[in-house]
């Protein structure tokens, strides 16, 4: 198991920018993928985007564009760089460790896209 705390989260202007943080326990990128989901009110939670341990990233169709995943392997940490923000983007994002049925997730953080 791993533990995962998400930061970064808040309140945004329309077409504003944030960068969400999952730190890691501890260094389980080369066996993990770990990925970002967010779940909004009222809404299933859907994935956005996640890094294999080989470093190749993936997105979501609906995703691709706005948001980028990147990771910091000695600060055990995986980012997600969100750009051009709407309100729509409201929700709750989880960072997500998986390797086959060991599924591991956060806390989550808030982000409002709100003016």
């Amino acid at each position: 198991q791993v533990q995962l705390v998400e930061s970064g989260g808040g309140l945004v202007q329309p077409g504003g920018s944030l960068r969400l943080s999952c730190s890691a326990s501890r260094n389980v990128f080369s066996l993990f993928a770990m990925g970002w989901y967010r779940q909004a009110p009222g809404k299933e939670r859907e994935w956005i985007a996640s890094i294999r341990p080989s470093g190749h990233p993936e997105y979501a169709d609906s995703m691709k564009g706005r948001f980028t995943i990147s990771r910091d392997i000695a600060k055990t940490t995986v980012f997600l760089q969100m750009s051009s923000l709407k309100s729509e983007d409201t929700a709750v994002y989880y960072c997500n460790a998986q390797r086959g049925e060991n599924n591991c997730w956060g806390q989550g953080t808030q982000v409002a896209v709100s003016s």
